[in-house]
């Protein structure tokens, strides 16, 4: 993608992003761009009732298509797909050229690399929820310029499942996600807890979206209304930080050039972490249910 001749975001948000770690975007996506994501993933979702649990096949051989426990024909909860964006020129095209990209340019550089992709759907009523972590431990990089954008595909309230922040937390440690020797993709409760006293609501629009630094707390709540709460998420990160585990959600597109150049150059940050467990399960619901519940 070319260098936008006018800034996407302004100076003043430049620095709030860098203070709080998170960046409220309108009009990410276009209006054609969100109503051609919707009809795909409204065929999924009509495809999902032909299958009575997790289906499809991803890069690595796990299921594609995540469902809700009680997933029905009659009552479908398709919940998560993997890599949309490889089974899908739609979300394909969105992931290369939308306005959050550029946006990350001003944030983290102008040398930019695709790292990974997946719809994070919330029907009304469905129980599933988010218990607070943070991305980066899923997927170190050799440094720690990767952003998280949140594309809402539906308009987000306060009561159906929206994403909840806690403000300046990615200027502390990276948390351990491992207890008693379990991945279990998640902080522990204590952390958690304190967490949600400091965390806020984010509600956005169709079409906008929350760039979020891979270190911020995070997680979000049940869908509690009538309405659907869909999220297209991408990772963008600088060019120079290079993987140092398999990623999580391996695609063909992983470390795509999506704006300027390749360096031939690697840069590092001053962190240590565990190593993350690779899933064997369909989606990180998954995950935290399994290893947590």
């Amino acid at each position: 993608m070319p260098e936008p001749s006018t800034p996407v975001i302004s100076a003043e948000q430049v620095s709030q992003y860098e203070a709080d770690g998170y960046l409220y975007l309108e009009d990410a996506l276009t209006p054609q761009q969100v109503s051609d994501l919707r009809t795909v993933f409204d065929d999924w979702a009509e495809e999902s009732r032909s299958h009575a649990g997790p289906y499809g096949e991803t890069f690595d051989g796990r299921p594609r298509f995540d469902v809700e426990p009680g997933h029905t024909a009659e009552s479908p909860g398709l919940r998560r797909i993997a890599s949309p964006i490889e089974v899908s020129d739609v979300y394909l095209d969105a992931m290369r050229s939308n306005r959050a990209l550029e946006a990350v340019t001003q944030l983290i550089g102008p040398n930019l690399r695709f790292r990974e992709s997946k719809i994070n759907s919330k029907l009304p009523g469905t129980a599933t929820h988010l218990k607070y972590h943070q991305d980066f431990p899923f997927g170190p990089l050799s440094n720690d310029d990767l952003i998280t954008v949140l594309f809402h595909l539906d308009e987000v309230g306060s009561d159906n499942g929206p994403l909840e922040v806690v403000p300046g937390s990615h200027k502390g440690p990276l948390l351990e996600h491992w207890h008693d020797g379990v991945f279990t993709g998640a902080v522990c409760p204590d952390i958690e807890a304190k967490a949600r006293k400091r965390a806020v609501t984010c509600h956005g629009a169709v079409g906008s979206a929350y760039l979020m630094d891979a270190r911020v707390l995070h997680g979000s709540a049940p869908n509690l209304s009538a309405s659907p709460r869909t999220l297209f998420i991408v990772q963008y990160h600088a060019e120079d930080a290079h993987p140092l585990a398999p990623n999580h959600l391996p695609s063909r597109f992983d470390q795509e050039v999506v704006a300027g150049v390749a360096t031939g150059r690697i840069r590092t940050s001053d962190y240590e972490m565990a190593l993350p467990e690779m899933p064997t399960v369909a989606s990180f619901f998954a995950v935290q249910a399994v290893k947590s519940g």
